[in-house]
């Protein structure tokens, strides 16, 4: 059996009791370690934290383990309980759906533990839920390549007075260009895209394309580590939010739409002052 168990958002303490018991049944688990992180982070202390919290061992899975040789892992799952953690909620990245997919084919056995992910925690902030278009993802720009897909997505959903949830780009174990070219892989630093520097490409593509699906008087919010003890939100115009220092990661943005008048209460508490 392949246990798929979300973690929610916070820290070891957020798994669901019933995502606690499967874990401490099974014989190997894996941790993703690439769509999301905890707060806590994924250093030595803390992935201590966790294998003490749920009693065993605990195997970092990056992206390549995953998308390569998931195999491995779905064959240990024919024959004994195996548990792949994930951050949030298990089907918050269309690799978890490919892994499904996957163990399916092969005959395995798939339980699915739901938590909490940014795709419901984000209500904190006000907005009705049920008043977003399409949620879009922002990747780092890089000096050859600047993806503005998300645009028309943004464009369409202000057309209709939806709010749209931003997930930033979240960069672990990647492979440098000059060491692929090598045939060695030599791998980047973590990078974590901020609230700043995603204002900061969404205004560029806004200049680019002049469509005035946005620009800097457009109201936004900013959130740092949803879900958290420390979870930090502030809504403001993109000008003003380019200067606010949201700390640690992970960040994600919200591009406000219409609002009813009890979000309009709810964001006056988050208002920049």
């Amino acid at each position: 059996m392949l246990y798929i168990v979300g973690l929610g958002l916070g820290d070891e303490r957020d798994i669901t009791v019933r995502g606690l018991d499967a874990v401490r049944r099974c014989a190997k688990v894996y941790m993703e370690a690439y769509t999301s992180l905890l707060s806590l982070g994924l250093d030595p202390a803390s992935l201590a934290n966790l294998e003490k919290m749920y009693g065993k061992e605990i195997t970092v899975a990056d992206r390549e383990m995953v998308e390569e040789r998931a195999d491995q892992m779905l064959s240990e799952a024919k024959d004994a309980d195996v548990a792949f953690l994930v951050v949030g909620d298990p089907f918050g990245a269309t690799t978890h759906t490919d892994l499904v997919v996957r163990a399916k084919s092969m005959g395995v056995e798939v339980k699915v533990i739901h938590n909490a992910s940014v795709m419901n925690a984000v209500g904190v902030c006000g907005l009705q839920l049920y008043r977003y278009g399409e949620t879009i993802s922002i990747p780092f720009f890089t000096e050859t390549w600047r993806s503005d897909s998300f645009y028309e997505k943004i464009q369409n959903s202000r057309r209709l007075g939806l709010h749209t949830l931003c997930l930033l780009d979240i960069r672990v174990k990647e492979p440098t260009l000059e060491s692929l070219c090598r045939g060695k892989k030599v791998y980047e630093p973590p990078r974590f895209m901020t609230v700043n520097t995603a204002i900061s490409q969404l205004l560029e593509v806004e200049e680019l394309h002049g469509g005035s699906a946005y620009g800097p008087d457009s109201l936004c919010m900013g959130v740092a580590r949803l879900g958290s003890d420390d979870q930090k939100i502030v809504a403001g115009p993109m000008k003003k939010l380019l200067d606010v220092d949201f700390g640690p990661p992970l960040h994600c943005l919200i591009i406000v739409g219409e609002t009813h008048p009890v979000e309009q209460e709810m964001l006056e508490f988050y208002m920049i002052k």
